[in-house]
Order: C-alpha cells, then structure tokens, then sequence
C-alpha cells in the first residue's frame, strides 16, 4: 500500500500526498500524469459524495423513508453525482492489485459518463496506457483512497477539494512554461479576488483555464458570510484538455459549472456569451497572442474604442471584457505590461478611449517579476469598472500601485505574494474607493492620479511613472549600488568557472 512521505511529518497533508504521488510518477511526463492523478482523485471525490448519499437513503429515515438508494433520480435531486457499482471507490479498491486495474479505471470513468449527462466527455480515460504501469497505478489508488481517512464523509469532500487545487498548482510547476497555460498561481487570483470583493451577482471569465478565478470567487465569498448561491458563474475555455480540468475543479467544489462552455474557435471567433452582462469579470487571457484572427473581426461591435491590431490581442481582450460588463460591473484582470505603454497599431489610441471617453479604467497594480510560471514577461492588473460614471466617489482619478518590491521567492524560479501583500494591496484599494479620507499616497507604492495629469503623460498607465521613490531611495548612491552589483556578477563568473571545470574533470575520469 502506498502512502505519504514521511520526510517530515509538520508538512501539511496536500505536500506528503504529492510526493507519494511524484514517486510514482516514474518516467511519466507531468503533462500526461496530471490527468491520471485528478481523475483519481475526482473519482473518489464523487465515489464519497454518493456513498454519503447512498447511505441515507439506505437507512430510510425522515424525508428518505421508502427510498430506493439505487434509483438515479434520488441523486439527481440532490445535485449528487449518480455512481454505477462498477465505478465506485470499493470496487476499484478490490480490483487495484490486478494486472488489468488500467482498463478497470477507464471503464469506471465510461460508466460515469453515461450515469451523469454534465460529465459526458470530462473524465479522463487514460489508465490502460502502457507507460503507466499496474503496480503504480495500484499504488496510486491506495494513496488517494487515504486522502481525509476517517474523516466524516462531509469534511472528506473539502480535504478532496483542497488537494485537487494543491495538485494542479504543482503540475503546473512541474510542467513549467506549458504548465502555466492551464493555471493562474494562487496568488494572483486571491488578489484579484480580495480586489474585486464579487459577494453576489454573474462572475465570467472567458479564458477560464482550470477554474481557479471560480473556485476563490465562491472561496471568498464563504469566507465572508455570504450565500454562494448568491453567485452564478460563467465561463468559455478553447482548450478542451484545460476545459476538462475546469469541470472537475468546479464539481470536486460542487460548484454548478453549466454555464462553463467549450468550443476551440475561442471567445473571439465564437462567443459562448454573446448577450451576458456581468457583474464581475476575473480573467487572465494570453498574453500578447498574435494568431487571434483579428483580420477576420475588423468590424466586430465589441470594439467600442478602437479596432485592435490584428497582430496583438490585448487590446481585444480589454475591450471583450469591457462589452460584457453590466452598468454596474467591475473587471479585473492580467495582462503584459507593454499594454500599459504600447503605441503600435492604434493601442496608444486605444488605451485613450478607455481612459478619457470610457472612463472605465479604476486601478493599475505593477506586479513583481516571476510570479508566473509561463512567461517572464512583465505584468500588471488593470481594473474597469462601469461604475465610475455612476456615483464613484473617484471618478476623476485613477489608483497607481506599484507592488514590483513585493512577494518572495518559493523557489529558484517562481514568487508568489504572501497574504499580507494581498491584504497591504487591496485595502489600499478599498480605502481609495472608499473616498472618506481613509486613502493617502505613499511614495513608492501607490498614487492617486487625476485624469488630466494621465493626459499630461500621453496616457501612459506605468505605475512607475506616478507613485515615485520611496523616501529612503531618495538619495540613492549609484556607485554603491554598481560596486555591489559587479561583485555578484564576478562571483557567479567564477562560480560557474568551477562547476565547468569540476565537469570537464569527471567527463576526463569517464573517458580514462
């Protein structure tokens, strides 16, 4: 039977899981893995909720007194996923030691599919493969079947959940640049998410990548003593590999995800929303895509403030975004940030219209570098809210934060905010929307701008450009700061002077 690692037991639960579960993963790619482990884990996620289910009704007591517990429609009733005998947990758990517990699996998830109409074409089938061995994949079983042992079968379906999202962030990282296709570090979308504060109403996101915008929406909102029902979601994912994940993600949360669509033409060629006005737009789109067959769309009516160039998409994503807010609606979103600055192809122009005839753009935060496992490109969020021409308290102005000093190091790599940056950030927000006297500037951090000083700047949007120096950099002392950066810069010269000439040695050794 596998179990956790044991390597330290103060790490949380979610951390020993994945090791078990890497050590399995043999000559795996990640990329292929993933699907094996979150549809295991999906599968006993489900496989609880039924059996909890099952259960009750077997026991016939109050409203469920003369129940049939395998009549399909008591599950339906009930929003529980219905779980045929040949794909429940038990089963799986008895057959796991067979030679043939790949084609067990598959056909489990088939059976499922064809129990349950909202997961037709989600789960994965790809336990027979050959390079995934019966051993581990037996191993495998054993070690997700241990997740949240002996916890009630209420508190299990939360620990399930978690562990799902902990999973997709480490394949995420374990898959580095394709990994970040599919997720959003957390941290980001937590910032997002305490920023735009979406209590009730329509949430969208029209890349939507595994759901994670969904899941800390819903997250936040608990957390906070509001309903969830209170939020409806709305979705659009051209990948349908991604799209799979996003449906798992929302179903392990026991989110409705009806509304979370899939086509591979995209939310720019086909608009899975085209009437929807939302309350609250959280998206992370692409960056800087090329190939979005703007050519095709020069006319479309989504481009309110200019036609974008048909080599760059920011400026359609912006203006996507913006269509689809209501008269009320607030947007928050990542994006490169050459888009604060850029001038080619009519963005410069663009960017104008949002700002002094939309006048929909609330907030710029600078985000720190490495925060993001796909890309090293620079980013920023951009806050649009409708509301501004509607009783907004800072109508004539815009926030500037400049977060570039924030964050820390998770590994060599990769940064993420902690959660006092996140709260630092957004309740410096929140003050400045406020409009009560709770707001003031601090060199270095934040400003707020009036429109005609944005003007004065040709609507140049960088952070950088309006909040200024920390006090304490004032009398920055440029040939100190040189002196020290040529001696790091040297001693990494010579560190990789020796580890080439430590390698040179042992190939001399080999071929000796």
């Amino acid at each position: 039977m596998a179990k956790p690692a044991k390597e330290n037991k103060d790490e949380p639960l979610e951390k020993q899981l994945w090791k078990a579960a890497d050590k399995l993963r043999k000559n795996i790619d990640a990329a292929e893995y993933k699907h094996v482990v979150m549809g295991l884990i999906f599968l006993k996620y489900i496989s609880d909720s039924f059996e909890e289910m099952f259960a009750r009704l077997q026991a016939g007591e109050g409203e469920y007194a003369g129940a049939d517990p395998e009549d399909k429609d008591e599950y339906k009733a009930e929003n529980v996923f219905f779980v045929p005998a040949e794909a429940r947990w038990s089963y799986l758990v008895a057959k796991a030691k067979l030679p043939t517990i790949g084609t067990v699996v598959d056909e489990a998830m088939d059976a499922i599919e064809k129990e349950n109409s909202s997961l037709k074409g989600v789960l994965p089938k790809v336990f027979a493969r050959q390079n995934l061995d019966p051993a581990s994949l037996g191993g495998l079983i054993d070690l997700v079947g241990n997740i949240a042992l002996g916890d009630a079968k209420s508190r299990s379906a939360d620990v399930l959940g978690h562990v799902f999202e902990y999973f997709l962030g480490e394949f995420a990282l374990a898959e580095g640049k394709q990994g970040g296709q599919f997720y959003t570090p957390r941290s980001i979308v937590e910032l997002l998410v305490a920023m735009l504060e979406p209590y009730k109403g329509r949430v969208f996101d029209p890349c939507c990548g595994s759901g994670g915008m969904f899941v800390q929406s819903e997250k936040f909102v608990a957390e906070h003593q509001g309903r969830v029902n209170d939020i409806s979601i709305y979705g659009q994912e051209s990948n349908q590999t991604t799209w799979r994940l996003a449906k798992m993600n929302l179903a392990i949360r026991g989110i409705d995800s009806s509304q979370v669509k899939w086509n591979n033409e995209g939310s720019f060629l086909n608009d899975a929303h085209k009437d929807l006005k939302a309350d609250f737009i959280i998206a992370n789109p692409p960056f800087n895509v090329s190939d979005w067959s703007g050519e095709l769309l020069r006319g479309d009516g989504r481009w309110q403030y200019g036609a974008p160039p048909a080599g760059n998409a920011n400026f359609a994503w912006l203006q996507h975004f913006a269509y689809h807010l209501n008269p009320q609606g607030k947007a928050g979103v990542v994006l490169a940030k050459g888009a604060l600055t850029s001038k080619t192809s009519g963005e410069g122009d663009i960017r104008k219209a949002l700002i002094a005839d939309g006048n929909l753009i609330d907030c710029i935060v600078n985000l720190p570098a490495k925060l993001f496992l796909n890309t090293q490109i620079p980013a920023a969020l951009w806050f649009m809210s409708r509301a501004r021409n509607n009783g907004h308290p800072r109508k004539g102005e815009i926030l500037f934060i400049d977060a570039r000093n924030l964050g820390h190091l998770i590994n060599r790599r990769t940064k993420e905010l902690s959660h006092e940056d996140i709260q630092h950030i957004a309740d410096t927000y929140h003050a400045w929307r406020a409009g009560e006297g709770k707001y003031e500037d601090v060199k270095g951090f934040c400003a707020s701008v009036p429109l005609t000083r944005v003007q004065e700047l040709d609507y140049v949007l960088t952070p950088g450009r309006y909040v200024g120096l920390p006090d304490e950099e004032d009398d920055f002392n440029f040939a100190e700061r040189f002196t020290a950066l040529k001696a790091e810069f040297e001693a990494q010269l010579r560190e990789e002077a020796e580890l080439n000439q430590a390698i040179a040695e042992n190939l001399a050794k080999v071929k000796a």
